[in-house]
């Protein structure tokens, strides 16, 4: 079944690779020389891709999570006819390459999730699955099965360790994600030495305990063996883990150790590696033998493959007009053209928290949006996350909505990533505000593969009170604002809310963080007249009398309607003050200059602040020497309107902030020089 020329291509693989390495200078040897066999049978033999049409929605997902051996999938997209050039394995983790140091999707067409953070590519990879098999639930007819494929895996020790692969494991299997099967490079060996130091789980009895079927492949070099392994995973009724012990690099003089996981072979031993695997080509360098045995597997293979889809999508085109119009417009993120016709609508003497705003806005959007669905972590009932017309997406119930994650932060937002990249979905999740920290490097790979995602964090400041500083956010607010590529919204009132959603629904290049209350907001007049304040980061929400403000005071979420309380008290003491709702920075900052010198005019010197979180930040907004309400501790357990009032959040305290701010000016003898936006 295998012959020499299947054995060559392996060898192409781990030269191509560790030739890269040693010219960058950089890299990972280790994993692209143990683990090649796997990879090769994996692309040859079963991952159904059309390099020609790397994003084509029916084909195979494939993610490295063991992104450290990002040499290895180069050398195999450009062997598999992606666009990965000759020219640009030579140019491996060099500035501006399209063969950046660890994969990154939407920079290297075959890449289909960012990858390096370890175990966050097996987390990612579950979304996948879920993703494809609620797809497969909604649009799926007995006759044309239009989403069918699989999602593989290739993941490493480190991979194994880290706590997500834990929560993702465990999610899967629950969920029977049967069209998912993990390849795990065992080799016993992590950057710092040999595994068993730190780690010595039995892969094959936890993974079992998850609900996995499991298989081990003793031989990681026999291609017939880890063949049969695969193809008999894709036959079961659960997820696959198929663990082939390897030998980190192998073929190198200090192959079984660590020295081989992270740092270039250096010229003397990689000749030695090339001659003890017989490879004898110049560096670069593709025998023909090869390229044909990857035009034949891989390329021809996959376009017949995606010929044979076409031709079925054409039927299903005919035979079900409606759901393939349906599907077409999910996959493109499109919304209908209805979608905001029965949105919740509010007035003067409404109240109402933020948490169940957004609770009826997921009910009117997902009577819209059929794409639109999300959960929680075990905490549906509180963030008030579940679709009421929809059941919980389960093994025996794919079609519905509702994604129960359980306690598994990492692993929600992870998946949430998956379902995003593999497209179709507008996918949310929640959980308390202040265990966002748990989701933070999901998070952080959300934004930086561009990916419209929405979290729905409650429970968002002090006013969680009897909970204690254990569950009251301070920092969270700013450490999220401090992440590039995301958009951070506190909505004021209930109209902001609608907006935040709003907002959302039609981000399609970044994530959405809706940071929402427990307690109610009232409507706020000035969100009345204001439709875009919310999508343009900031606006006036309350203006002076006069036609010039003598000062702005500034803030987010339920302490808007406590400064425009505090503003009406400065007007008794003769002091005119415009209030400004910001409830998103980044927003803000990328308006026009000219609008953000309408809503904060250079030349008004007094700004005073107040957020229920960390004042760091505020500084860009009111200058150097505006004075800024926060906390800058943790908080306390108590009665809500105790604790706040203990801390200082009161009309009171803005009145005096701003008159001490005055009377500080007014004993200058020279204009004030601050640095303000």
């Amino acid at each position: 079944m295998f012959d020499e020329t299947d054995q060559l291509s392996v060898n192409a693989l781990r030269a191509l690779s560790i030739d890269m390495i040693e010219r960058a200078g950089s890299g990972h040897p280790g994993l692209p020389l143990d683990a090649a066999p796997m990879a090769y049978v994996l692309y040859s033999r079963h991952l159904r891709v059309d390099p020609q049409a790397p994003d084509w929605v029916n084909r195979d997902r494939f993610v490295l999570s063991a992104g450290h051996g990002s040499a290895l999938l180069y050398s195999m997209l450009h062997l598999s006819g992606f666009p990965t050039r000759m020219a640009d394995l030579k140019q491996f983790r060099q500035l501006h390459s399209m063969t950046p140091g660890h994969p990154e999707h939407g920079l290297v067409a075959g890449v289909d999730a960012t990858t390096g953070p370890l175990g966050q590519g097996l987390g990612m990879a579950v979304g996948m699955a879920m993703a494809e098999t609620h797809l497969a639930a909604q649009y799926n007819t007995p006759e044309q099965k239009v989403i069918d494929h699989f999602t593989y895996v290739i993941c490493g020790d480190g991979d194994l360790m880290e706590g997500i692969s834990h929560e993702a494991a465990s999610l899967a299997g629950n969920l029977k994600l049967n069209k998912l099967i993990v390849l795990y490079d065992s080799n016993d060996v992590s950057l710092d030495g040999a595994t068993d130091r730190t780690f010595s789980d039995d892969a094959q009895q936890r993974f079992a305990g998850y609900g996995w079927d499991c298989q081990k492949v003793s031989d990681g070099n026999n291609l017939a063996a880890i063949d049969a392994a695969i193809t008999a995973a894709k036959l079961t009724d659960a997820p696959s883990m198929i663990e082939i012990k390897t030998t980190i690099g192998y073929g190198a003089p200090k192959q079984g150790t660590h020295l081989v996981h992270g740092a270039p072979l250096g010229q003397t031993d990689l000749a030695a590696t090339k001659q003890s695997l017989g490879w004898q080509a110049a560096p670069f360098t593709v025998p023909a033998a090869v390229k044909q045995r990857f035009a034949e597997r891989v390329q021809e293979r996959g376009q017949a493959a995606h010929r044979q889809w076409q031709a079925l999508l054409t039927t299903y085109q005919q035979a079900q007009p409606k759901l393939a119009a349906q599907l077409h417009h999910a996959l493109a993120q499109e919304l209908p053209v209805d979608w905001q016709s029965d949105l919740p609508k509010y007035q003067i003497g409404d109240s109402e928290a933020g948490r169940i705003t957004s609770q009826k806005m997921i009910q009117a959007l997902a009577a819209k949006v059929p794409s639109l669905w999300g959960g929680a972590a075990d905490l549906a009932s509180s963030n008030k996350t579940d679709i009421a017309a929809s059941g919980s997406f389960s093994a025996t119930a794919r079609q519905e909505r509702n994604l129960n994650f359980g306690v598994r932060e990492f692993a929600e937002a992870a998946a949430m990533n998956g379902i995003a990249l593999h497209g179709g979905s507008h996918v949310f999740g929640g959980t308390f505000f202040v265990f966002s920290d748990y989701m933070r490097g999901a998070i952080r790979l959300a934004a930086l593969q561009k990916l419209p995602v929405t979290y729905i964090f409650t429970h968002d400041s002090l006013a969680v009170g009897e909970d204690g500083p254990t569950h009251e956010p301070v920092e969270q607010l700013m450490s999220l604002r401090a992440m590039p590529g995301i958009s951070v919204i506190r909505p004021a009132d209930p109209n902001e809310a609608v907006a935040a959603w709003r907002l959302a629904m039609t981000t399609n290049d970044r994530p959405s963080v809706l940071v929402l209350t427990r307690q109610d907001l009232a409507v706020l007049k000035g969100s009345l007249n204001h439709s875009d304040g919310v999508s343009r980061g900031g606006y006036v929400i309350s203006p002076q009398q006069r036609k010039q403000a003598e000062g702005i005071l500034l803030a987010s979420g339920s302490e808007v309607a406590l400064v425009i309380a505090a503003q009406q008290r400065l007007r008794k003491f003769g002091h005119d003050v415009a209030v400004v709702s910001m409830p998103c920075f980044d927003r803000f900052m990328q308006q026009p200059a000219a609008y953000r010198e309408k809503v904060l005019p250079r030349n008004i010197r007094r700004r005073v602040s107040i957020e229920l979180g960390a004042t760091l930040g505020w500084e860009r907004f009111i200058g150097l020497d505006g004075l800024s309400l926060g906390i800058d501790t943790f908080g306390a357990s108590g009665p809500a309107a105790e604790v706040l009032e203990e801390y200082g959040f009161t009309s009171d305290a803005v009145v005096a902030a701003y008159q001490k701010l005055w009377r500080a000016d007014n004993r200058l003898q020279t204009p004030i020089q601050r640095s303000v936006i």
